[in-house]
């Protein structure tokens, strides 16, 4: 370690840590890139991963004890980790290939771990205790986190107004839904449920906020009775306001925060459902100290939100046609401005930023806006910034990935675009990439199948020519919510829940070759019902939602068979109908070029 390390600011804050837990008589800490309620999209008040390390992807795990520390991430931060930690103080390791039980079997001893119980889900304390006890050590929930103790300059948390969001847009009350989850809760005699995801609390209710900038959630807790009232525990600077309380109803009773942990204990004798994947090891602990009999099992909205109703369904091809037509007018302008070589990650990010901007129902855009160019990107969550920020140059791709928050859906797409002519071996890749995403969107498959059953589709291209790509192939989308929803999931991990209509899921293989470039191709996609004569079961299928030229100048025609031809023009043929009514003659007159049916 060279002396100067020992000035950095991480440095600094590793050493401020180590002194708080020495204090405190624990060996150690976990720091996950969380908060109280699981999120992805943290608010500025909860980046304490960020703070310690410098890493600022959307998942990792932090351990630091009195001689090490080490960062788990999963394989699309690998490259980003490497980059933004200082790797002399802090050792980077794959989440699943170096597992943090092996990290703690290795250097922990017989030391005490500690951790804060609001930041880790039951199953995760779970993992946590058993690691330590295979360690020879012993995992230690504190009252107070640490990391809190020694940041000074932490921010406040949010306190945006929450709004109601309108039946127009929700296709379905919130007095609806209530009565339909306390039906199931009844059934299952249960007398409550613990919400602890802000999503879950925002669908229920139908309301929406603005304490994340990405994602229009209300961070809050909720009870949910088996007569359909709820108590909502939120902040009342955020459920202010007449509107907010004629839109809840006198069914719905808005608390304080800081009442849950006494709530919870005074539900009593009685069953209540949590889930252990998403709600704090405490609130397990005061639901029992309260003489509550947990019943462990899935978050009760998790299902009903995914499955989007028709009206939801529209509003989201509605916000993906706007959406197309702002991306399309993106690429246009991209294609004139590109070969003129002073064209830069952040400009382009900026440009299409504004493009959203003027579309109707816009609030924000659904994440930060991925620009990678060349070698920027093969680091699959790359964020530019002016320290990184590269110009485009001919040869290379240009992956973006992107999307808008709009009151009536979210949008998340991504386009590589060959800037000039490209290398035989991108193009290759570029297609055997597409020929995946074709696979994936054109099967039909049986009710009941998973994602997991289907991740090998989006593959199977690139396993023939011996490579792979280290991400899920589809993750699920909200509506008007998260961009990234569960329980759904494309993906090479095993996974119970069934593929259903209505379920709003990605489509994006890629692969990415470090140093050098990265694809991918993603649509969103809606699982819906196929009936077809002859079938012996129910069948499903999946409608493509997104609708955006993918660049043809990158494929390479010949490695694709006349089916795989057939559904790139017939796509085309789709965007070219859908967007051209929206664009002006100029660009009309470049998606006339941009969809044209594939040459030969």
């Amino acid at each position: 370690m060279s002396p100067d390390s020992l000035q950095t600011p991480t440095a600094q804050r590793l050493g401020a840590l180590r002194r708080e837990l020495a204090r405190r008589g624990l060996d150690g800490f976990v720091v996950p890139h969380a908060d109280e309620h699981q999120s992805e999209e943290l608010t500025p008040a909860a980046q304490r991963l960020t703070w310690l390390t410098g890493f600022d992807g959307s998942a990792g795990t932090g351990a630091v004890l009195a001689e090490r520390a080490a960062l788990f991430v999963d394989g699309r931060y690998t490259l980003q980790a490497r980059q933004q930690i200082d790797t002399q103080l802090i050792e980077p390791r794959h989440v699943t290939e170096q597992p943090l039980a092996d990290w703690l079997a290795e250097h922990l001893g017989g030391g005490r771990l500690g951790y804060d119980p609001r930041l880790h889900s039951r199953l995760q304390a779970r993992r946590l205790e058993e690691a330590c006890r295979r360690a020879g050590g012993e995992a230690v929930a504190v009252e107070e986190n640490p990391v809190d103790a020694v940041w000074q300059d932490r921010p406040a948390a949010p306190a945006a107004l929450a709004l109601p969001h309108p039946l127009v847009f929700t296709g379905q009350s919130s007095e609806d839904k209530r009565t339909a989850l306390a039906a199931q809760l009844r059934e299952r005699r249960l007398a409550a449920a613990v919400l602890t995801l802000p999503d879950s609390i925002a669908w229920l209710l139908n309301v929406r906020g603005g304490d994340v900038t990405r994602t229009p959630l209300v961070h809050s807790f909720a009870i949910l009775r088996d007569d359909g009232s709820v108590d909502w525990f939120v902040d009342p600077v955020k459920a202010a306001g007449d509107a907010l309380a004629d839109h809840l109803g006198n069914r719905v009773a808005r608390r304080p925060p800081e009442e849950l942990g006494e709530a919870l204990e005074s539900l009593g004798p009685v069953r209540v459902l949590a889930d252990p994947a998403s709600a704090g090891a405490w609130i397990f602990d005061r639901l029992q100290a309260g003489g509550s009999e947990v019943v462990e099992g899935d978050d009760p909205c998790l299902l009903p939100k995914a499955c989007k109703n028709a009206v939801e369904l529209e509003g989201t091809r509605k916000a993906h046609r706007r959406d197309g037509a702002a991306l399309s007018r993106f690429l246009h302008w991209l294609e004139e401005a590109a070969p003129n070589g002073d064209l830069d990650e952040l400009t382009a990010i900026e440009r299409l930023a504004a493009f959203r901007a003027d579309n109707e129902h816009f609030r924000s855009l659904s994440f930060d806006t991925i620009a990678g160019s060349g070698p920027n990107g093969a680091v699959i969550h790359y964020r530019a910034r002016p320290a990184t920020n590269r110009r485009l140059a001919t040869g290379e791709f240009l992956l973006v990935d992107s999307g808008g928050q709009y009151l009536d859906g979210t949008t998340d797409v991504t386009r590589t675009i060959a800037i000039g002519p490209v290398s035989e071996e991108m193009r290759r890749r570029f297609t055997q990439v597409l020929k995946g995403h074709i696979a994936l969107a054109r099967q039909r498959f049986p009710a009941g199948t998973t994602g997991s059953q289907l991740d090998a589709l989006a593959r199977m291209h690139l396993w023939q020519a011996g490579v792979d790509f280290d991400h899920g192939t589809g993750h699920g989308v909200g509506s008007y919510l998260g961009v990234h929803e569960g329980p759904q999931r494309i993906s090479k991990l095993p996974s119970g829940v069934a593929l259903k209509p209505g379920m709003i899921v990605s489509n994006e293989p890629g692969y990415y070759r470090e140093g050098a470039y990265g694809i991918r191709i993603e649509n969103l996609v809606a699982v819906v019902e196929d009936p077809r004569e002859g079938d012996e079961k129910p069948m499903l299928a999946f409608e493509t939602l997104t609708l955006a030229p993918i660049d043809r100048h990158a494929v390479e025609t010949a490695l694709l068979s006349a089916e795989e031809r057939t559904w790139l023009d017939a796509y085309h043929a789709r965007v070219h109908e859908a967007l051209a009514p929206l664009l002006d003659d100029a660009d009309r007159s470049w998606l006339d070029s941009a969809t044209a049916p594939l040459p030969g």
